[in-house]
């Protein structure tokens, strides 16, 4: 862990990242985007599944499917998905100071919009600790794992991969930023989706406590 303490970037992921998966916020997204689907496509909420799901494993994103083959206006999309209820979500004063501690520049990368990101931040307290949200729109709808946002990103905040670290729960999301020279720690979480490859030699930590392995950081940093 030590080899954390020079990092002077710390990026990031969103949804199931920065709050627990068990908060269902991402499966109320999921559900709008099959709403989204069946709607705009006149099929079966059945087959919207089928399509939605199809999509995300080929295109990284539902939406980037979405743009490929049915030609649909992005941010109408992201508007549509992100209009949820977050009501139930409460501060997290653990995570809070953690992150308020960490030394450097701190930035949400997620595959989502900046408008959900904030939405999300602002109601656990937590979104005055960033410098700035990279999106989707930021990334002109070319999703993580592809390496084009992430070069965008680096490119954009003038960072130096050697001393960024990117903090994600889709462990494929994790590759490319290791093979920019970055360091990886994965979230760890039960779905299939999402804990595929997170055996890799790319993911450098795990973690099933984000609160906890930030503080452990910070502890030793002060010591």
């Amino acid at each position: 862990m030590k080899e954390l303490y020079s990092i002077k970037y710390w990026i990031f992921d969103l949804d199931n990242t920065l709050y627990s998966g068990k908060t269902k916020v991402f499966e109320q997204v999921d559900k709008k985007m099959t709403q989204y689907i069946s709607e705009k496509l006149n099929v079966s909420p059945e087959e919207a599944k089928k399509i939605q799901k199809d999509y995300f494993y080929k295109y990284n994103t539902t939406l980037n499917g979405m743009i490929k083959n049915h030609k649909v206006d992005a941010n109408e999309f992201l508007e549509f998905v992100h209009d949820i209820n977050i009501d139930f979500l409460q501060k997290d004063l653990k995570l809070s100071e953690e992150i308020k501690k960490l030394k450097g520049k701190k930035i949400i990368f997620t595959n989502g919009s900046r408008k959900h990101a904030l939405n999300v931040t602002q109601k656990i307290g937590i979104d005055h600790h960033f410098d700035d949200i990279f999106d989707i729109v930021d990334a002109e709808f070319v999703p993580k794992p592809s390496i084009e946002p992430y070069i965008k990103l680096v490119k954009k905040h003038k960072i130096d991969p050697k001393l960024c670290v990117l903090v994600e729960d889709i462990a494929r999301n994790l590759k490319p930023a290791y093979e920019m020279g970055m360091k990886t720690i994965w979230i760890e979480n039960d779905e299939p989706w999402a804990r595929k490859f997170s055996d890799s030699n790319f993911v450098n930590y795990k973690t099933n406590d984000l609160s906890e392995f930030l503080k452990k950081i910070n502890l030793l940093k002060a010591a």
